[in-house]
C-alpha cells in the first residue's frame, strides 16, 4: 500500500489488516492508456493470491465492442492468462470489430450488447466468479446500447464477495454514483519518439499503476506465445523490501506457468522511506536495483522491463534521474520499458516517454474506512 504526505512518499505492507469480505465495484475510465491493463493486473493478482492460499479465484473477462476480426492490445495478455491458468479464466467477446459513433449504431450493435450483458447478469448471479471484468462497458452505456438503470441495479445487487471491474471511456454518472472506486486514466502530453518499443510511464495518486504494469508483462508473454517465440520479462521493484506484497503472489504465479520467461527482483527496506529521513541502506538498495536494471536494459535479453516504483525512488533522491536518462536513451529498440509510481517532482526521464498516463483518484473505498483486500488492492 502506498502512502503520501507533504513530507514525502512511502510504501508499506498491509499485513496487519484483515482482508475485507465485501467485494467492491471498480471503475477505470478516462482517455489515457492503462484501463484494460489495470483490470488484467487485478485479475493476475487475484489468481496469484488464490494459488498461494489454495482457494482458487475464478474470473470472467467480458469484453464489449471487441468482436472478432481485429486485434487488441490485451489479446496477448488474455492468451497468456488462459494458457497459464486454463481452468480459471473465462472470456466472452461481443460486438463488431470496427469503431462506430452514435450516428452509426445498428440493430446488430444493440443485439450484441444485450447478448454480452445477459452473459454478465448470469455470471454475476451465479456466484461462481470471484472477479468479473466488464471491459468497455462504459462506452456501451454512453452509446445507449444498454439501459443504465438495469446495469446499475444488477451491480448494486451483486453477490457481496464479488469484485466487479468496469472499464472504458466516459463512465456515466449513475455508475460513478454507485461505484466504490473511480480511477481516471488521464493522458499527459508526450513528444518523445526514440523508435521501436517505447517507454510507458504510469503515475498519479489513483489506483492502477502497478496493475497496469502487470498487464503489460502479461501482454509481452502473450505476444511471444502468439508468435511462437520467447518474450522474456523482467519485473524490478523498488521500496518493497520485506514481505506481504501480493504482487509477489501474482509474479510467482507467472513464474510457475512461465518459468523461463519471468525474472523478478525486489530492493529496499521493509519500512516507509520518508523525505528527509533516508537512511544509508535506502541509497544502497536503490542503487543495487538500478545496477540490475541498467544491465538488463543494455543486455537486450528482455522484451519488456517493468521498473515498479522507480518514480518515488527518484523523487526521494535515492537515484539520479539524469543518469537514468542516459541508460534509457541507449535501450535496444525492441525493448519496452514500463515505469510506475507517484511523484511530486517530475524526473528528467519523463521527457523520453512515448506514453504517459496519470491515474487520478476521484473515489476510493479506503477513504470510507473499508479495509484493503490482498490480491486486489495491494
Amino acid at each position: 500500500m502506498r502512502m503520501a504526505t507533504r513530507n514525502g512518499i512511502g510504501i508499506r505492507t498491509a499485513q496487519a489488516r484483515d482482508d475485507r469480505a465485501i467485494g467492491q465495484i471498480h471503475v477505470y475510465d478516462g482517455a489515457g492508456k492503462g484501463k484494460s491493463q489495470a483490470a488484467l493486473g487485478v485479475v493476475l493478482r487475484s489468481i496469484g493470491l488464490g494459488i498461494e492460499s489454495n482457494s482458487l479465484s475464478r474470473v470472467l473477462l467480458l469484453r464489449f465492442l471487441k468482436g472478432p476480426g481485429r486485434d487488441y492490445d490485451e489479446d496477448g495478455a488474455i492468451a497468456a492468462l488462459q494458457q497459464g491458468f486454463p481452468h480459471l479464466i473465462d472470456q466472452v467477446r461481443t460486438g463488431r470489430a470496427e469503431f462506430f459513433g452514435p450516428d452509426e449504431i445498428q440493430k446488430f450493435d444493440r443485439e450484441e450488447a444485450r447478448r454480452g450483458w445477459d452473459v454478465a447478469k448470469g455470471a454475476i448471479a451465479s456466484g461462481l466468479y470471484s472477479v468479473v471484468v466488464l471491459d468497455e462497458l462504459n462506452p456501451v452505456l454512453d452509446l445507449g446500447l444498454l439501459p443504465i438503470e438495469e446495469v446499475v441495479k444488477t451491480l448494486k445487487n451483486k453477490p457481496p464477495e464479488l469484485e466487479a471491474i468496469v472499464t472504458g471511456r466516459s463512465a456515466p454518472p449513475e455508475l460513478l454514483e454507485i461505484c466504490d472506486l473511480h480511477s481516471e486514466m488521464r493522458p499527459q502530453a508526450t513528444q518523445a519518439d526514440i523508435g521501436g518499443a517505447g517507454i510507458e510511464i504510469y503515475t498519479g495518486a489513483g489506483k492502477g499503476k502497478s496493475t497496469s504494469a502487470l498487464g503489460k508483462a502479461l501482454q509481452a508473454i502473450g505476444r511471444g506465445i502468439d508468435r511462437d517465440r520467447s518474450h522474456r520479462v523482467l519485473i524490478l521493484q523498488w521500496l518493497k523490501g520485506g514481505s506481504g506484497y501480493t504482487e509477489d503472489a501474482a509474479i510467482a504465479a507467472l513464474q510457475q506457468s512461465y518459468p523461463d520467461l519471468v525474472d523478478h527482483h525486489r530492493c529496499g527496506r521493509d519500512a516507509i522511506v520518508w523525505r528527509g529521513q533516508q537512511q544509508p541502506l535506502d541509497y544502497i538498495e536503490a542503487e543495487r536495483g538500478w545496477e540490475i536494471a541498467r544491465a538488463a536494459i543494455a543486455s537486450g535479453l528482455y522484451k519488456t522491463i517493468v521498473l515498479d516504483e522507480l518514480n518515488p525512488t527518484v523523487d526521494l533522491e535515492l537515484l539520479d534521474g539524469d543518469a537514468i536518462v542516459q541508460d534509457l536513451i541507449r535501450k535496444p529498440k525492441d525493448t519496452e520499458v514500463v515505469i510506475t509510481g507517484r511523484c511530486h517532482n517530475i524526473p528528467a526521464y519523463f521527457g523520453l516517454a512515448s506514453v504517459h498516463s496519470e491515474m487520478v483518484c476521484h473515489k476510493h473505498y479506503a477513504e470510507k474506512g473499508v479495509d484493503l483486500k490482498r490480491g486486489v488492492d495491494f
